[in-house]
């Protein structure tokens, strides 16, 4: 059967004549449905409206745009309503050439370092420090001693001692070349809750000397009765002065430290000089001393010079101790500072130049002493109480007699952390 129509081209070229054989039949073709082609759409990470690209399900145009789908997490199949967005990565992000650091984490390692690094300073410091000191004398050999108060006492002594100074140095500080050593000064510091005292007693003061135990010998020796202070230690050292100091105040005694000629002038240079303001000028040939009046910074040969000098004025050996406790007192001030404290520049050679002089009980520890020179601190300036022991007249060899009533009313309140009330006159 012919169903080509008459006269139509059948595909073969030919026009149509006649009939022929029936062949093969061509299938229509199809087309797939055409997807308009669009560039693919991407958020710019600045919220400004661009939206995906649209998505026909099941079809796949074989052109990657780049974009990347995800598991759906919205009702829009993608967070917060948008197909085929991922979701924000959770967790630590690896860093990549050019990400911002991270400063917290920085400033924490940092500070870990630094309290690492100042806490192994202050260690080795304290530790060297300690391995200085010179921990000799023995308060243990003590006999016969006062109850404890309620404060902590140290009796501080400056001694004459030109251990270890060359004769060039005996003659720029004028020590005079005197063997042995003797107390130069002599001063008991009460650390108190009620504030602290310091009391000075005066060398050439009239005393009994009691009976003691030899600090080397072990031998009881009996009380030799009345004779000046400074004769206990020249008979058996720290120990017996400290055994007539007890003895004659009633006062238990804490700690002993003891700081020779050189050790002082070292110190004082260490620090690089203490401001005094003086009141008076005064010279003194015997100490080297040449002063005018005002505010100036003395040197260690300054320094010794003006708490040795006696001779220039009226009070003798009175007016000297009231200059050795203004001095102390400015050092103290000087050097128990943060800024010598936490400064190796300073802190190590004023160290090294006071510990290896510096003579102190056994049972005196680096700390003790930093709370002894922190005690000494604004004394003489009003923040605390600084007298000499109290005199009521003389006694034999141009001796100081004590007012022994006004002593014990001052050893009371000093026992019983009360405020001192007991004035030196």
């Amino acid at each position: 059967m012919n169903d080509w129509p008459d006269g139509r081209d059948r595909g073969y070229g030919r026009g149509g004549g006649g009939a022929d054989p029936e062949g093969a039949r061509v299938m229509r073709h199809v087309q797939r449905p055409q997807v308009p082609q669009q560039p693919p759409q991407y958020d710019d990470g600045y919220g400004r409206g661009q939206q995906p690209a649209p998505s026909y399900e099941g079809y796949d145009s074989g052109y990657n745009t780049g974009q990347v789908y995800g598991t759906p997490q919205g009702p829009g199949g993608g967070q917060g309503g948008g197909r085929g967005t991922v979701p924000p990565p959770r967790g630590p992000q690896p860093s990549y050439p050019g990400a911002a650091p991270d400063w917290r984490k920085r400033i924490k390692v940092g500070s870990i370092v630094l309290v690492t690094a100042v806490l192994a300073w202050g260690v080795g410091t304290y530790a060297w420090a300690s391995s200085q000191m010179r921990n000799e004398v023995d308060l243990a050999k003590v006999i016969e001693r006062p109850k404890e108060g309620d404060c902590t006492t140290y009796l501080i002594v400056g001694s004459d001692s030109r251990e270890g100074m060359t004769s060039e140095e005996k003659k720029k500080l004028h020590t005079g070349s005197a063997e042995g050593k003797r107390t130069d000064s002599m001063m008991i510091l009460a650390a108190c809750g009620s504030g602290n005292t310091m009391i000075s007693l005066p060398r050439d003061s009239w005393v009994t000397i009691p009976s003691f135990v030899g600090s080397e010998s072990g031998k009881k020796y009996q009380a030799r009765g009345g004779s000046k202070l400074n004769a206990a230690y020249a008979m058996d050292g720290p120990e017996l002065l400290v055994r007539t100091v007890e003895f004659n105040t009633g006062l238990r005694i804490d700690h002993y430290a003891e700081i020779g000629f050189a050790g002082f002038a070292n110190i004082v240079d260490a620090l690089g000089g203490v401001e005094m303001d003086i009141p008076k000028a005064f010279k003194d040939k015997k100490s080297g001393a040449d002063f005018q009046a005002g505010k100036q910074t003395l040197n260690g040969e300054q320094a010794l010079a003006f708490v040795r000098t006696r001779y220039a004025f009226a009070e003798s050996d009175l007016a000297r101790t009231k200059n050795q406790q203004k001095f102390l007192s400015a050092l103290a001030n000087q050097a128990a500072t943060p800024s010598t404290i936490v400064n190796p520049f300073t802190l190590y050679p004023t160290l090294g130049a006071g510990l290896d002089t510096l003579i102190v009980d056994k049972d005196m520890s680096l700390f003790d002493l930093g709370q002894m020179f922190f005690a000494m601190k604004g004394i003489s300036g009003g923040d605390g109480t600084s007298m000499n022991i109290p005199i009521s007249g003389t006694a034999p060899q141009g001796s100081l007699k004590w007012d022994m009533p006004k002593v014990k009313q001052l050893v009371s309140q000093i026992q019983n952390d009360e405020k001192v009330t007991v004035t030196e006159k």
